[in-house]
């Protein structure tokens, strides 16, 4: 690139960066909140969920990335255009290549990084979060909660207790199984260990639910476990952790979760080629324009995730995605036929 070139791709790049840390800012700001939200009244250090919400932001950053070209363009090249730098260009005699060269390299470049970000880094650390955010939802740390409570594990097991600083007293549990069965102890110990919940509780009783009798225990001391539902121990079931070589591994079963990546990086090289033809080529950069453009790009992206949903196992949805990212060209043809905008 000579220095025209590199100086237009220098104001683009700059755009984008200003873009990304505002967007990337409010994301992680909104999930950490949250996170704080669901998290903190299970009494879970601030830390561990300030860490856990960094492994959000190469998803985040996978979601934003459209939103960086789209709004790194527009402000790039409205700086440009009111400081008359397209003008000095076109008044030196330079072609319109001196400003479609730095688009494509940008494209590839955005394309390169989406690439990178959405089959490997990005799974990665989401599937990381996704099981440490699952652990510190399931492994209750009993000792720091202070507030009264009925802690359902599963459909057969509800616990209940009151924490003095660490000294667990009016201990109540619930289980069914064939009969119901409710233990209460004035105090004792809880542990979590592994998939069990172990109790050993003093001085309560027990009692058992039949059909037609009720069978009453007092103690002195009493020792129970129960195993906590399957549902609580992490299975790795979200498509937005599989990286490439799971989704090749099984192809089979995975091939609508690549089709799904792979348009959204073909959004990214759409996005460039609208905005060069509607807006470089016929140098379009007043205001209307500049928002005709936004419009149509989040329109684009609209559609794209209204429909992704439907996507797997269902091909008819798949040709929907793809029409999504041809009819962008034909958008302003329509406005212009409508008299929205002007073609000339």
């Amino acid at each position: 690139m000579n220095k025209i070139n590199l100086y237009v791709f220098s104001q683009i790049i700059k755009s984008c960066i200003l873009v990304f840390f505002i967007f990337i800012s409010i994301a992680w700001l909104m999930q950490l909140s949250r996170l704080y939200n669901i998290l903190n009244h299970l009494k879970i250090n601030t830390l561990d969920i300030l860490t856990l919400s960094i492994f959000m932001i190469p998803n985040l950053i996978n979601v934003i990335l459209p939103f960086l070209l789209i709004f790194g363009l527009v402000l790039a090249f409205i700086k440009l255009s009111r400081d008359k730098e397209i003008i000095a260009i076109y008044s030196l005699g330079i072609s319109i290549d001196e400003i479609k060269k730095p688009i494509f390299y940008l494209s590839i470049l955005m394309v390169i990084f989406s690439l990178l970000i959405s089959f490997f880094i990005s799974p990665q650390t989401y599937a990381i979060y996704k099981e440490k955010e699952f652990n510190l939802r399931n492994t209750i740390q009993f000792d720091k909660i202070d507030f009264s409570n009925f802690i359902k594990f599963s459909d057969n097991l509800t616990i209940d207790f009151e924490n003095n600083n660490g000294a667990f007293s009016n201990i109540l549990i619930s289980t069914k199984d064939e009969y119901e069965t409710i233990i209460y102890g004035e105090k004792g110990e809880i542990e979590q260990l592994d998939s069990n919940l172990r109790f050993k509780l003093i001085n309560g009783f027990k009692t058992q639910i039949k059909n037609d009798s009720i069978e009453n225990l007092n103690f002195d001391s009493y020792i129970a476990s129960f195993p906590i539902s399957d549902k609580n121990v992490y299975k790795k079931n979200d498509i937005n952790t599989l990286d490439f070589f799971e989704i090749l591994n099984d192809r089979e079963n995975n091939q609508y979760i690549l089709l799904l990546r792979i348009i959204d990086v073909l959004i990214i090289i759409v996005l460039c080629s609208f905005y060069y033809k509607n807006n470089i080529k016929k140098n379009k950069f007043n205001l209307f324009n500049q928002l005709f453009f936004i419009i149509t790009a989040i329109y684009c992206l609209l559609i794209d995730n209204l429909f992704e949903k439907y996507i797997i196992n269902n091909n008819v949805f798949v040709l929907i995605l793809f029409v999504n990212l041809f009819f962008v060209f034909f958008i302003p043809n329509i406005a212009s036929t409508f008299r929205l905008i002007d073609e000339k």
